[in-house]
């Protein structure tokens, strides 16, 4: 089950059905099972917090996984700043939507076992949000 939560934010994140079917999608496509998964949408100072206090990291980042998944079923959570969602959004040239959505399946991509920490690593995540994201209009 995908819940959502709000923190230090004033943001409403509609089409939540929409979303979980193409999510489960997602880890279908992976071969694996959506489990609890909780995505918080929060400010850049929130994530900040998050990130110095349970990761010793000193920087602003637009998404932080916590993965707590057991076999093929996928659970944790994904703090989402969207503040930098929609600085990424401007950086990017793209509408902020869009961005929010690369965001919330790189996320589930972290969850499945994918990293960013090589470019490589890198490029497989990029080529997987840009399939993924081009399968959402399906759902």
């Amino acid at each position: 089950m995908i819940l959502y939560y709000y923190e230090d934010i004033d943001f409403v994140f509609r089409n939540k059905t929409l979303n979980n079917r193409w999510l489960k999608l997602v880890a279908e496509s992976e071969i694996r099972r959506i489990g609890d998964i909780s995505i918080i949408f929060c400010s850049d100072n929130y994530i900040l917090d998050v990130n110095q206090k349970y990761l010793q990291h000193d920087y602003f980042t637009d998404i932080i996984t916590f993965d707590y998944c057991e076999g093929d079923r996928l659970s944790g959570d994904l703090f989402i700043s969207i503040d930098s969602v929609r600085e990424n959004a401007l950086e990017y040239g793209t509408d902020f939507s869009n961005e929010l959505n690369r965001v919330m399946v790189h996320g589930i991509l972290h969850l499945i076992g994918y990293d960013d920490h090589t470019e490589e690593d890198i490029a497989m995540m990029r080529k997987k949000e840009n399939y993924y994201l081009s399968l959402r209009e399906l759902v």
